[in-house]
């Protein structure tokens, strides 16, 4: 009982510092402050309760050892990306199941469908590198084949493909079938053809002797704004004097050569203007 009412008296500290009955256990006041001054006991309580300044290092090592989490910034891409890991195994199988067919459309499309049953999306990585090594090998029909199954599922519609069946056509003396994927092109991609498919174009006609239809391609080509290269300006220059228009014929020649071209005369690549060339080629 003794020692409870000493310690709600204040009398429960130790025998160098005791606090005067004066002073309550709720906190201190301004008469607390001012008996501080006075009286050493309650000054030794007040100081046995102060906190020890923080050292700034100590209070740098403790924000080193707190773990910052960053969160991750989210990214929206436009498009997924194909994993084209074993995507060149996957164009050989292609090749080789392909090659062993029959020339039948459904035989083809069949086993072409068996070959993407079990792939989660299209594997157009791997349709592609078959369809480069079927050019290499000048497998043209299987060329055709391929590049038109691929577009039938909506897949690989770009100016490679494009280029590459327009070449297989042209290959394979198919310019009717040439002459309607190029129409569908010219509607579909109007203002996005490349000036190598509308030189594929003109070379496919110009193979199969067709000046006119090389001459609707060049009217195209002028109203897009597509400048030739200089074998497809010699082919159009040839298909105007074919179709008896020498006239047009300079013209083209006149805007789209340049004046100077290069040749090698001893051993060294040397420029000179083309005039003498003009006079030349329009004599003969």
């Amino acid at each position: 009982m003794i020692g409870r009412s000493s310690w709600v008296m204040g009398f429960g500290f130790s025998n160098s510092c005791r606090i005067p009955p004066l002073q309550t256990a709720s906190g201190f006041s301004l008469l607390t402050t001012k008996l501080a001054t006075s009286n050493p006991h309650l000054k030794c309580f007040l100081n046995q309760n102060k906190q020890p300044p923080v050292s700034n290092s100590n209070a740098n090592a403790s924000k080193k050892n707190k773990l910052v989490v960053k969160v991750g910034k989210k990214e929206q891409h436009l498009w997924q990306k194909r994993d084209s890991a074993g995507s060149g195994q996957k164009a050989l199988n292609l090749v080789r199941i392909v090659s062993e067919l029959p020339n039948e459309k459904h035989a083809v499309y069949g086993a072409l469908d068996k070959w993407t049953a079990w792939e989660t999306e299209f594997p157009l990585i791997a349709a592609a590198k078959a369809l480069r090594i079927l050019r290499k090998r000048g497998q043209w029909l299987r060329v055709i084949q391929v590049a038109k199954w691929m577009l039938s599922k909506g897949q690989g519609a770009t100016m490679g493909t494009y280029d590459t069946l327009l070449l297989a056509f042209d290959k394979d003396h198919r310019a009717d079938e040439a002459e309607s994927l190029w129409n569908m092109i010219l509607h579909t991609h109007t203002r996005s053809i490349s000036k190598r498919l509308f030189s594929r174009m003109i070379s496919l006609y110009d193979h199969h002797d067709m000046p006119n239809k090389i001459i609707e391609v060049f009217a195209d080509m002028e109203e897009l704004g597509v400048r030739p290269d200089e074998d497809t300006v010699r082919r159009i220059a040839s298909a105007f004097q074919r179709v008896g228009q020498d006239d047009k014929q300079k013209l083209v020649l006149k805007k789209y050569l340049s004046k100077w071209k290069y040749i090698h005369f001893k051993g060294e690549r040397v420029r000179v203007r083309r005039d003498a060339w003009y006079e030349s080629g329009s004599t003969n």
